[in-house]
């Protein structure tokens, strides 16, 4: 029995040889954040893993670009679920209108809450028209991997990456104003 299947020893085995990597994607991820946050790329980390590896009858993956999907989408859903808990708190749940500039999924970081769910929103509906194209952007903004990352976590040519980045984005661009 291996990860893949399950094995929640072969599972802790692996963390420290991926921990690095999830470490620096999740460090790139976090360094626009603003002072004062609570979650820091450490801790973004850790919280990925528990929910990676959590219960014996979970989900696993089955190579290294799932596993980078799963590390990927458990960032999204951590990073999303705090942002909601904060806008909540402050704003009675309300999100507030914004204008998503030119380069507005190159650089996310500093943005802030509102812009955060309606990415995520958004990104729920570019799943159904492309799955490919939601993964990659899975992998480039919420894991903050480069396109020759990605492009290899997705078994793509860098290339193809590139296009389809270009296209999510432009994707993403027009999903975000249409939902204001």
């Amino acid at each position: 029995m291996d990860a893949a299947d399950g094995d929640r020893r072969t599972a802790a085995d692996l963390f420290p040889l991926v921990y690095a990597e999830l470490r620096r994607l999740a460090a790139a991820r976090m360094a626009g954040q603003a002072a004062g946050r609570t979650l820091d790329a450490t801790a973004l980390v850790h919280e990925a893993y528990i929910r990676l590896v959590g219960p014996a009858d979970g989900p696993r993956w089955a190579d290294r670009s799932h596993f980078f999907a799963a590390a990927a989408e458990a960032m999204r859903h951590i990073l999303v679920d705090r942002a909601r808990r904060r806008n909540a708190l402050k704003r009675g749940g309300a999100v507030a209108r914004i204008d998503l500039p030119e380069d507005a999924l190159a650089a996310p970081d500093h943005r802030g809450d509102a812009e955060l769910i309606a990415v995520d929103e958004a990104l729920d509906r570019l799943a159904e028209a492309d799955p490919q194209a939601a993964e990659l952007v899975k992998l480039r903004y919420f894991a903050g991997m480069s396109i020759p990352d990605a492009a290899d976590a997705l078994g793509i040519a860098p290339r193809t990456a590139d296009r389809l980045w270009a296209y999510a984005r432009a994707w993403l661009r027009t999903a975000v104003g249409e939902g204001r």
